[in-house]
């Protein structure tokens, strides 16, 4: 069985404290028995006596104490100056914020993330003072009362709301006087990216389970009629029917979104690395939803270049990306009558050349408080709208996937009444445009 260390207080200070107190003691004896003798023979009256032994006595006692009371917070605080460089090194060195308490609470060592965390935190000052949360006064007070560890959450509100994790460990630290003390070290992680992770799964869920909800229930509802009271009407069976058949495509398109979406997650990651020539993708989508233009009285104005434009990309995904920018101008700027697709090249803002392939509509426009949402899941500026349309509120999200798996970026510029711009940019590789 190992046997603990003693602590620094019990090596240090108790064990001298016998020799110390005969010390006194025997100067205390010597003082009274000359200050009698000085009484008997009338040269110093009992008041001045009583008086001399008292100053003797302080002065036999007070430095003792005084010696006791820097040794004790020495012994709080001392860790041997070798250990104590080790230390210092160690908590520098910790990615986290993080901070080394004595047994009372004071800051021995900080590194450089935990005085960002808290600029307050200063050495050889209580921790309490400086984090003023309560889940982390409490959590202190109790691993100092229990030296025990504790863990508490809390939400820090500066400069930005951010979840945080407190975790506070017991330490043994060897200290200066011998034996082991026993500090606290106290690290902070940052649980936000987690928390909104798992808000977002659980809106994901939400949503999809509502938008999924909806059709299925009005399936089930006219399933029921005509299974009913309109089980022998031909024109109601035929106009149920028909809604029927547009539910169902749109939990089946709901669906394709879904499993496209995650695809694209799932491989983010990985950036494609074929090299595809775009202009052929984008006439195809174009050529594909001619009858929805014809059905919209849209005109559809292509304007890309003759010969091979490459990017290193998913032919798959780039269908998908094009599709939904240009179904969108033609759904939901139809009111313009007119929507260009255009190709052109371009500089990003860190200098980096790049393709760009614009879808630009004439409707009326997006407001501006809307668009730095647009690319949410399930995000629609018109719920009714957007269903009437057969959207699925996945759309956008799936582009903004899509280009971010590519390296690329989505620019959306809009003006109510006056249209809106979409811009797919993707790195430009080396001699892939035409001269």
């Amino acid at each position: 069985m190992a046997i603990e260390a003693p602590s620094s207080s019990s090596s240090s200070f108790f064990s001298p404290w016998p020799d110390r107190l005969r010390n006194a003691a025997f100067i205390l004896a010597v003082a009274a028995a000359a200050l009698a003798f000085l009484v008997l023979v009338d040269e110093l009256s009992p008041l001045r006596a009583g008086a001399a032994f008292l100053c003797i006595a302080a002065a036999a006692l007070v430095p003792w104490r005084l010696n006791n009371a820097t040794a004790s917070r020495d012994d709080v605080r001392g860790v041997n100056p070798v250990e104590a460089a080790v230390v210092s090194a160690v908590v520098a060195g910790m990615p986290d914020p993080a901070v080394l308490l004595d047994r009372a609470g004071r800051v021995i060592h900080l590194n450089l993330a935990a005085s960002q965390l808290a600029p307050a935190l200063r050495k050889n000052e209580l921790a309490q003072f400086a984090l003023r949360s309560p889940e982390i006064i409490t959590a202190l007070r109790e691993a100092i009362a229990t030296s025990e560890p504790r863990r508490a959450t809390y939400l820090d509100h500066v400069p930005v709301d951010r979840w945080m994790e407190l975790i506070i460990t017991p330490v043994p630290v060897p200290s200066a006087f011998g034996g082991v003390e026993k500090c606290m070290l106290m690290t902070f992680h940052d649980q936000t990216p987690l928390r909104r992770v798992e808000e977002m799964r659980a809106d994901f869920v939400a949503n999809a389970s509502h938008e999924l909800r909806t059709p299925l229930a009005a399936l089930s509802g006219f399933i029921d009629t005509l299974q009913g009271p309109a089980k022998d009407d031909a024109k109601a069976r035929e106009r149920f029917l028909s809604i029927m058949h547009a539910q169902a495509t749109r939990m089946a398109r709901l669906i394709d979104d879904l499993l496209s979406l995650s695809r694209v997650e799932l491989s983010a990651h990985v950036r494609p690395d074929t090299s595809i020539d775009i202009v052929p993708i984008i006439r195809q989508v174009a050529d594909g939803l001619e009858p929805l233009a014809r059905e919209r009285q849209v005109l559809v104005e292509i304007d890309l270049p003759e010969k091979p434009v490459q990017i290193a990309g998913d032919r798959e995904e780039l269908l998908r990306l094009f599709e939904n920018l240009i179904e969108n101008a033609l759904k939901y700027g139809a009111a313009g009558g007119k929507v260009i697709v255009s190709l052109s090249t371009a500089t990003s803002g860190e200098g980096a050349p790049e393709i760009r392939v614009m879808v630009r509509d004439f409707g009326p426009g997006i407001a501006p408080e809307h668009l730095p949402r647009l690319t949410e899941r399930f995000y629609r500026v018109d719920v009714g709208d957007s269903r009437s349309q057969g959207g699925t509120g996945l759309g956008l999200s799936l582009v903004k996937h899509i280009l971010n798996r590519h390296r690329g970026r989505l620019l959306i510029e809009s003006v109510p009444r006056h249209g809106a711009t979409f811009t797919a940019c993707f790195p430009q590789p080396k001699s892939s445009f035409p001269a």
